[in-house]
């Protein structure tokens, strides 16, 4: 069997709301409402996801589909961006080069990306130790973590494709088993 890494699906993105409260658009709950196609089989019997209002609501829609009830896990966040907040996008998607680009530096007081990848690898060993999980978080940290289990450098070229992705892996043989298929409704 396989677990399953799933980003979030889209957000109803407002400057004036903290980003780790932001919540799924429409489109976003139709993505999530078909991740049990790409991110779950019937041999999963957890989902967990980050502490992020968007990532719970990815969870939760993917949970009422299969009859699963999400539980949470603060290590699943996304990298801790609250030095800048929200940045328009032209101004974030130059940041975040930085950030894959200097791994080791913090970018605009951003988490470290080599400390964010230690986070996320821990997390995603320790809560696929014993079984097979749906996980649901975040992008960023999906990358890092892809890149840790293709044994390569930290990579932006490793980032998803676009909200609501998913990468199949074997966490006992610890290897990507696919990259980022995009959820498809």
């Amino acid at each position: 069997m396989a677990s399953y890494f799933l980003t979030h699906a889209e957000v109803v993105i407002d400057p004036a709301v903290p980003i780790e409260s932001w919540t799924l658009s429409g489109v976003g709950r139709v993505r999530a409402g078909a991740a049990h196609h790409s991110a779950w089989d019937p041999g999963i019997a957890r989902i967990v996801s980050s502490a992020e209002r968007k990532a719970i609501e990815t969870a939760e829609v993917l949970g009422q589909t299969v009859g699963v009830v999400p539980e949470v896990d603060r290590r699943l966040g996304e990298i801790d961006r609250s030095a800048t907040g929200y940045l328009p996008p032209e101004e974030f998607d130059a940041v975040v080069d930085r950030f894959f680009d200097r791994p080791d530096d913090s970018v605009r007081g951003w988490e470290r990306a080599v400390d964010a990848q230690t986070r996320i690898v821990a997390a995603v060993r320790a809560l696929t130790a014993d079984e097979d999980v749906t996980l649901v978080s975040h992008g960023a940290v999906g990358a890092l973590l892809l890149a840790d289990l293709r044994g390569v450098p930290i990579d932006r070229a490793l980032d998803q494709p676009g909200m609501g992705s998913v990468i199949t892996f074997d966490p006992r043989a610890w290897r990507a088993l696919s990259g980022w298929t995009r959820v498809t409704p």
